[in-house]
């Protein structure tokens, strides 16, 4: 609910290059938590004309945090969160053996031609058909074929 409260009421203002920082802990599973506000990760993304085009985070890598986000994600998932990801074991069991602080920058090239050609739906900038929607197959069912 957070998320779409944000996408309502905070993305919708983001018209300029606008950085939106520090997201809670509850949206951001994979991220490490702040270092001196509890409840906050370090996280940013960076939206231009409403459209988020790089999302950036401190690697999570305490796997003990990690495996209780999981399980919480998990019954986020059960009681019908369909964002919410299941377990990830063999990520768990990666963060056991050790991974040295790490974050990284997502700046998708799909969003970013997103902005670049005013497309509402990425579908409409991806390379790959099967991602595409089937306009013949759409056509079709219309007209009761299939």
């Amino acid at each position: 609910m957070l998320d779409k409260l944000v996408g309502e009421f905070i993305e919708e203002q983001c018209v300029n290059p606008t950085f939106i920082m520090e997201h809670p802990e509850i949206m951001s599973p994979l991220a490490k938590w702040h270092r001196s506000v509890p409840g906050l990760t370090e996280r940013f993304e960076l939206f231009l004309g409403k459209k988020e085009v790089v999302n950036a985070y401190t690697e999570l890598n305490d796997p003990f945090v990690q495996r209780s986000r999981f399980e919480q994600q998990a019954k986020d998932k059960a009681a019908g969160d369909d964002e919410a990801q299941m377990i990830d074991e063999t990520f768990c069991t990666s963060l056991e053996f050790g991974l040295p602080p790490t974050g990284g920058v997502g700046l998708g090239i799909d969003r970013l031609t997103m902005f670049l050609t005013d497309s509402n739906n990425i579908k409409e900038v991806l390379l790959f058909p099967a991602m595409k929607p089937d306009v013949n197959k759409e056509k079709e069912e219309v007209n009761g074929v299939l």
